[in-house]
Parts: C-alpha cells; sequence; structure tokens
C-alpha cells in the first residue's frame, strides 16, 4: 500500500460564509436588546416594560390600534400574572409600569400579551407578520425616586415626542395612556371624561413604592417633560 506523503497535504485557509458573530454589529435602536440573562426580579419593585413595534405598521395612536391593544390586554388580564398600573401607547413603542410576582411571572406573562396584542393588531390592521420589533426591555423600580420618575415618563412620554418634533403642548393628559386614571397628580382629581370602552385596563398599585412611596418626591405635573424641564409651582403651561 502507498502512504501519502503528509508534506503533500495541504490544508487552504477560507474566508466568508456564515459563521458566528460575523457582520457588522447594529448600533442606536437597531441594536436591540441585548440577549442576557435577564436581572433577577422581587414582587415589591414594579417594573417599567418597553414594547418597541415595527414601523410598517403605522402610528399606535389611532383608534383602531388604540383598541386593539385596550381589548387584547382586557382579554388576558385574569390570566397573565401581570397587573397592568400605568401604561402608554406612542407612535411606535408602548411603555407599561407593571407588578409582577417575580422574573418568572414577567416572563410568562408578557410572552402572553405580546402573543395576543400581536394578534389583535394584525387583524384590526388587515396584516400579517410579525409585530414586535425585539424582545421587551424590562427595567425594575427599586426606589421611590425611580418609580417617581418612572411615572412622569410613561405618562408625559408624549410632551418628550413633541419637543422633538419642534411641537410646544399646552396643560392636559395623553388620551393614549393611563392618566386620566392616575390619582397622584399635583393638580389633584379632576372631573376628566373617561373613554367610554368599559372598564379600566389598570389595576390599583399593591406595592408600596407604586402606591405611596413615590409621595416621598414632588408630586408629577401634567405638565412635566421626561428627561427635561420640571413644569413651574406656579402653572402647567409647558
Amino acid at each position: 500500500m502507498q502512504l501519502r506523503d503528509p508534506q503533500l497535504v495541504l490544508s487552504f485557509r477560507t474566508r466568508g460564509g456564515a459563521r458566528s458573530g460575523a457582520g457588522r454589529k447594529p448600533k442606536g435602536r437597531r441594536a436591540g436588546v441585548p440577549h442576557r440573562v435577564r436581572e433577577r426580579l422581587l414582587a415589591r419593585h414594579p417594573v417599567h416594560v418597553t414594547l418597541r413595534l415595527r414601523r410598517e405598521l403605522g402610528s399606535l395612536r389611532s383608534r383602531l390600534a388604540y383598541r386593539a391593544f385596550w381589548n387584547a390586554w382586557a382579554a388576558v388580564r385574569p390570566e397573565l400574572g401581570l397587573r397592568l398600573v400605568h401604561y402608554s401607547v406612542q407612535h411606535d413603542h408602548i411603555h407599561l409600569i407593571v407588578e409582577v410576582g417575580g422574573t418568572t411571572g414577567l416572563s410568562r406573562g408578557m410572552q402572553g400579551l405580546c402573543i395576543r396584542m400581536a394578534r389583535a393588531l394584525n387583524r384590526a390592521l388587515g396584516r400579517r407578520g410579525s409585530v414586535f420589533t425585539d424582545r421587551y426591555h424590562a427595567h425594575a423600580l427599586r426606589t421611590p425616586r425611580e418609580v417617581r420618575n418612572a411615572l412622569v415618563y410613561v405618562l408625559n412620554n408624549f410632551r418628550h415626542h413633541a419637543i422633538e418634533r419642534g411641537v410646544r403642548l399646552g396643560p392636559g393628559f395623553d388620551p393614549f395612556s393611563s392618566a386620566v386614571w392616575f390619582e397622584g397628580w399635583r393638580e389633584g382629581r379632576q372631573s376628566w371624561p373617561k373613554p367610554a370602552t368599559g372598564p379600566p385596563p389598570v389595576s390599583p398599585a399593591l406595592t408600596w413604592l407604586l402606591a405611596l412611596g413615590y409621595r416621598r418626591y414632588p408630586a408629577p405635573s401634567l405638565a412635566d417633560v421626561p428627561g427635561g424641564t420640571r413644569a413651574p409651582r406656579s402653572g402647567t403651561r409647558v
């Protein structure tokens, strides 16, 4: 038997082709949520959740899309294991402040909610395909200051985006949010008309932080701008 000369066996190093981690990494908003192990959540900490949706769906701030969100939540609320306390629906993303029993409860609850929201939105918009651009982002709120800031950020998020577009808003609440049910506004409880869509989709807070703790700091104002200027004490004009 003839043996092959080992010096004649050549190995060539190839380039290209599919391989793990190849390609340019996305930056900015396209980078999405990192696929890391999520932080451990405790039942006493409310959670700020952000969901980003595909832009081809159009603006979520329409009566049709907003009703789809409302109905999806109302249909699964008893079985999710999540307590939705506050929310706001923006053009291409949704902010939620929820209470959960822990990390597993949040994961299962959000999975169920996202499935039903995707079905409801696709049905309402007459389309098929994926709805969300990435995993949800979740941040535990551990201190009264964090909760107070999150309330302003979620309930007045439309003011932040209005300033980005160069739009000046007067006093008032966001109709595509749960602001109308929030009892802690600096301006006090007012007789605002409630949406005629049945029972409210939000539940009263049970955690100390979200029910009372945030009140250690100045009460949120209808004119506060998230990440920007705090409303003056004398009025509510932005």
